[in-house]
């Protein structure tokens, strides 16, 4: 309407003026058209830009159009596995798929996540409802235009819903993360094979006097763990970062302003209740309940196609839903934060944030059930939140709540949840850094920032493992960090156990040794107690660790008064010595030599791709986090550990590199499987590409809405 309007104002100065004027007139009017079109177009389109890697470069022109092209974009990136998820959290993944699903099914019913889901989705504001909506119709979309590209066996769970966004959301944090079933179904409260490094660098304590954070889960390489990379931009946000699959917003992200990264913190948000069982219900305060009852029917696909129809009956006592019944004891489940259904909103709007105070308005919510956050922004600030949905517990410290609770009185019953303050915290700390690297929150900076006796004795164990240990060193003993020196530390594979022992260990097999175990002392000598791809010694050291107790292994142990250099010393040197020439003779058996490469015997398999690996299990002190899974021929391919990783400095502009570790895609034909594992084999990063200009001059794919 401007534009037409000044046209016609030339105009009207052209009837007075000289026809000499008229190419002037021309000139502006062309000018003034093709201003207003490079202006207009993105606020009237939606795209998906797609960069060489596969990552999608999202262009909303509101909120509701960008989570709709996330949704397709997923979709084209991870298709079948996406829906195959979704299947799972609707609770009738055997009735597409095979009994192969039943224990899954089983799971998510009892737990009542579809129901659960739906109710979350009706409890989301009605704004953030249609962003919801508008993320699975873009799912739908996809499906609908590329039907050849989906696998046949997924196509049943299309259309998909809001809901069954939503449910996924609920399985994936409440009902994996915080508690998994093959924890509930041991009734032991083993953590989930999954973990992070996360650091936050202050300006104080950067070369370039920048804030720095360092994003790095671990997680398995498959199922539902997947990352996703993903830059998405519309009106009020540009952030760029990652999500697991099927999750419709990023939650590790970064902005020109700031940035946050999670790690699996040492939080308890579950127990398990021993209930006695009288007459037809259970024994609480001295009265006997009825439990809930309700009968649910899963359907089974067999073999030919047919389906078997299978009651699940759902006991629920006060506690919740009962998960083991044997010899008139019944244990039931109770789980923190089932009636906090924000956590998408949640990271939304962290996401949106523009600066500290923004940011932990947003965290104040608490809908997030887990996970701590690492912070850093371009003001300088950094901050270390030990978040989660922590029961008000009436006594006991952690260690009590890992146990089975006796569930015959309301007193060990907890019904609320700490308010935000009561979380260990800290906001800028002297030392100029905090780490993480999932323990607690206790060793977060030295000298210590967060005192465990401020807390309840539930709040968080009291340890610091390797890893902790070997990242508190690399941070602590470098005064002045640069951004390249930050990525070259988060690739370090050395092993702090290794620092620690070997000065015990090697003398104790000079001592004791046979021929055999004087030959391993020297290859240990010579090691560089790395597990780089060539290191000689790895293998054998590593081998050792595992036939070893570590929790009888020392003379000293942890203690906290000595946090970084204990444990120590060899509690039984002769039996370690003799262990270790067992474990030697097996390697020199399996590889013909003691000192094996490490890259020899760990891979990096995916795809036709079959690399050298370097990094191993973090227990070894290891920052660099890959885990192995046994194969062919002694060998261990990598199924878990280093999955996306992000650094990034608060400089300006941003600076950032990152890395998916196993490609941004899954879906079969993707140039994207496992195109970043040869990066990976030779601990390099990738640069992010945030700008425009970038971005199209790294352009494989532009999808126009």
């Amino acid at each position: 309407m401007v534009v037409l309007m000044r046209i016609d104002s030339l105009l009207r100065v052209y009837k007075r003026k000289s026809i000499r004027v008229l190419p002037l007139i021309l000139s502006l009017i062309l000018v003034l058209f093709v201003g207003s079109r490079t202006v207009a177009v993105p606020t009237k389109s939606t795209e998906i830009l797609w960069d060489t890697y596969g990552v999608p470069h999202i262009y909303g022109k509101d909120d509701q159009s960008a989570f709709y092209a996330f949704g397709w974009a997923q979709m084209q990136s991870h298709g079948d596995l996406l829906l195959r998820l979704y299947g799972q959290a609707r609770g009738h993944a055997a009735e597409y798929w095979g009994e192969e699903y039943l224990e899954s099914d089983r799971w998510v019913q009892t737990a009542g996540v579809p129901e659960r889901a739906s109710t979350w989705y009706k409890a989301q504001s009605s704004t953030f409802r249609s962003y919801l909506d508008a993320f699975a119709t873009g799912i739908n979309a996809y499906a609908k235009e590329n039907p050849k590209l989906i696998d046949d066996q997924v196509e049943v769970v299309l259309p998909v819903k809001a809901e069954d966004v939503m449910a996924h959301l609920h399985r994936v944090l409440n009902f994996t993360f915080v508690v998994n079933p093959e924890s509930v179904l041991d009734l032991s409260k083993e953590k989930l094979q999954a973990g992070s490094n996360g650091w936050a660098i202050a300006p104080s304590h950067s070369a370039n006097g920048n804030a720095m954070l360092l994003a790095n889960p671990h997680l398995p390489w498959s199922d539902l763990f997947l990352w996703y990379e993903a830059q998405i931009t519309a009106p009020g946000i540009d952030a760029y970062g990652a999500t697991l699959v099927g999750i419709p917003v990023l939650a590790i992200a970064f902005n020109n302003n700031l940035g946050w990264t999670h790690t699996v913190n040492t939080y308890d948000g579950w127990d398990v209740y021993q209930l006695t069982l009288a007459g037809n219900g259970y024994q609480f305060d001295d009265k006997v309940l009825n439990f809930q009852t309700k009968t649910l029917s899963l359907k089974v696909k067999q073999k030919n196609g047919s389906l078997q129809e299978q009651p699940l009956i759902v006991k629920s006592s006060v506690h919740g839903p009962v998960v083991a019944e044997k010899n008139g004891k019944a244990v039931a489940l109770r789980v923190a934060g089932l009636d906090r259904p924000g956590v998408l909103q949640e990271w939304w709007d962290m996401a949106r944030s523009k600066n500290l105070a923004q940011f932990e308005k947003t965290l104040q919510r608490l809908q997030l059930p887990m996970f701590t956050v690492m912070y850093a922004d371009r003001e300088g600030h950094i901050m270390h939140l030990f978040n989660g949905q922590v029961p008000v517990r009436s006594k006991g410290d952690f260690e009590y709540w890992q146990g089975i609770i006796p569930g015959n009185t309301s007193k060990t019953l907890w019904t609320k949840i700490h308010p935000y303050q009561d979380l260990p915290r800290i906001v800028d700390p002297k030392s100029g850094w905090l780490q993480n690297t999932n323990d607690p929150p206790w060793t977060t900076t030295f000298p210590a920032a967060i005192k465990a006796d401020n807390y309840p004795p539930y709040m968080a164990p009291r340890f610091m493992d390797f890893r902790s240990q070997r990242s508190v060193r690399m941070l602590a003993e470098d005064d002045k960090i640069s951004f390249d020196q930050m990525v070259v530390y988060k690739h370090s594979t050395r092993m702090e156990l290794a620092d620690r022992i070997l000065d015990d260990l090697i003398p104790a097999t000079r001592k004791y040794g046979q021929d055999l175990g004087q030959k391993a002392a020297n290859v240990l000598e010579a090691w560089d107690r790395q597990a780089n791809a060539d290191s000689r010694g790895a293998v054998l050291f590593a081998f050792w660790v595992q036939q070893m107790d570590l929790d009888k292994t020392f003379s000293k142990p942890w203690n906290e008064n000595y946090p970084r250099t204990t444990p120590d010393g060899l509690a039984n040197p002769e039996s370690a010595v003799a262990t270790l020439q067992a474990v030697a003779a097996e390697v020199e058996k399996t590889y013909g030599a003691l000192d094996v490469p490490w890259g020899k015997v760990f891979r990096l398999r995916l795809g036709d791709m079959d690399l050298s690996a370097n990094g191993g299990d973090g227990s070894l002190g290891i920052f660099r986090v890959l885990n192995s899974a046994p194969g062919e021929n002694g060998q261990f391919q990598a199924v878990a550990g280093d999955s996306y990783v992000a650094a990034i400095e608060f400089s300006n502009p941003v600076r950032a590199m990152a890395l998916t570790s196993y490609g941004n895609a899954t879906q079969p034909g993707s140039p994207h499987i496992s195109d970043q594992l040869q990066m990976l084999a030779n601990k390099k990063l990738r640069t992010v590409w945030r700008d425009r200009s970038d971005i199209l001059a790294h352009l494989e794919e532009r999808k126009i809405f």
